[in-house]
């Protein structure tokens, strides 16, 4: 019980502390609203914790029996999160006829990212790493900890879709989306910069 409940304090820390996935659900959050940010959390929320069971079943292991194969993921991440840097910065601007431009993540792009998200990597294998006995077998010590970032992982994004929410009251004008967008773009992108280094 007392591993259990270090596991799941872990998760919850990870997972509610700032990242790419947080960073694109509260950008999300501002410029779509909560209902239309649905899919992008269930995304984040399921995708998450699978991973992690992938990871805890062999995928590490191939990692880190490859470091190129590792390498090469990191600049492929960084250059798909610029990109997604790039889509952000103008999404939820209004067109000339009052639609907002742009469409928030969809359940499988925010599920799929997450296997080139460096946050989740260090979060998937720290956890293993730290709360895995070796004397037990994979599939029940990777699914616990799966177990644990699922349970961390709604609430999680909940929070920073709704903190997105609250804070689009302010971004009343054109001029205002563009430099929140914008400025969030370029923190989500400097956050990848150590992963590279």
């Amino acid at each position: 019980m007392q591993q259990w409940l270090a596991l799941l304090g872990f998760a919850f820390v990870t997972a509610f502390t700032p990242g790419p996935n947080n960073a694109m659900l509260m950008i999300s959050g501002a410029n779509f609203g909560f209902a239309r940010s649905v899919p992008h959390m269930l995304g984040v929320s399921i995708g998450f914790p699978v991973m992690v069971l992938a990871v805890g079943l062999g995928l590490g292991g191939v990692l880190e029996a490859y470091p190129l194969v590792h390498r090469i993921l990191a600049y492929v991440a960084f250059a798909y999160l610029v990109y997604l840097a790039w889509k952000l910065a103008f999404a939820g601007r209004v067109d000339g006829e009052g639609i907002r431009v742009g469409k928030p993540m969809s359940f499988v792009a925010a599920a799929l990212f997450q296997w080139v998200n460096p946050k989740a990597w260090i979060m998937a294998v720290s956890a293993l790493a730290l709360y895995v006995p070796p004397n037990e077998a994979a599939l029940t010590s990777s699914s616990r900890v799966a177990l644990a970032f699922a349970l961390a992982a709604f609430p999680s994004t909940v929070v920073w879709c709704l903190f997105g929410k609250a804070i689009s009251h302010y971004l009343d004008s054109d001029r205002r989306i563009a430099i929140f967008n914008g400025t969030m773009a370029v923190l989500l992108v400097v956050s990848m910069v150590p992963t590279l280094l």
